[in-house]
């Protein structure tokens, strides 16, 4: 999909507030359902995704399943929301061995493992909005010693909600990322929540959720 796009900066795959956030995603949905819905907590529009079963409530990109990303950028960030229930998500990469490979992480898993072909790992999520930060380079080198080259699918799985999902060429600091890469939580009765800061001097309505994921390797 994005093998002829220069990349470089940020690189987003889905928006909850675009005008088609799912566009380029496909869905699946068994006893479950996946619907852009208004978020309590930061008061806006984001994508919901809730299933009896993990495995059979998912989205996943590209749409076409013959097709492949070819995202070149390291990093993967995703704006999700911890809905106290089991959520897993996976990326499949592609490394400089020409090995595709999976790496799976679940918030219901308790120990790493590393097969030839698809590493499962554990994943702690803060109550809350979550920032997932996944460091694609670093995990294919430490779980089997080669090269990162390109992201090829992506899947996230129920139980969760979504703001955005985004690549990067490096991890950036909230100042340096655009307003609309935060994620904004209302300060109720001018009392900001533990970590959060406000985000402008121009509106002291805000503050910038803080809280990130861990993925334990």
């Amino acid at each position: 999909m994005f093998h002829n796009t220069f990349q470089s900066g940020l690189l987003s795959v889905l928006y909850s507030i675009g005008s088609k956030p799912l566009q380029i995603w496909d869905k699946k949905v068994r006893n479950g359902h996946i619907k852009r819905i208004n978020d309590e907590d930061i008061q806006s529009l984001i994508i919901e995704i809730l299933g009896t079963n993990v495995s059979t409530t998912y989205i996943s990109c590209p749409l076409d399943p013959k097709k492949t990303l070819g995202i070149k950028l390291p990093y993967l960030v995703m704006i999700i929301k911890n809905m106290k229930k089991y959520f897993t998500f996976e990326v499949q990469i592609l490394d400089d061995k020409g090995v595709k490979r999976r790496f799976r992480a679940s918030n219901f898993q308790s120990n790493t493992r590393v097969k030839p072909f698809i590493c499962t790992m554990p994943m702690r999520l803060d109550e809350g909005w979550n920032q997932i930060q996944f460091n694609l380079a670093d995990f294919t080198k430490r779980a089997y010693g080669t090269a990162y080259v390109e992201t090829l699918r992506i899947q996230i799985h129920a139980n969760c909600r979504i703001r955005r999902i985004y690549f990067a060429d490096r991890l950036y600091s909230e100042d340096e990322l655009p307003a609309e890469f935060k994620l904004y939580l209302p300060i109720k009765s001018g009392i900001q929540g533990a970590g959060s800061s406000p985000t402008s001097d121009d509106d002291p309505t805000v503050a910038t959720a803080s809280a990130f994921c861990t993925l334990i390797f």
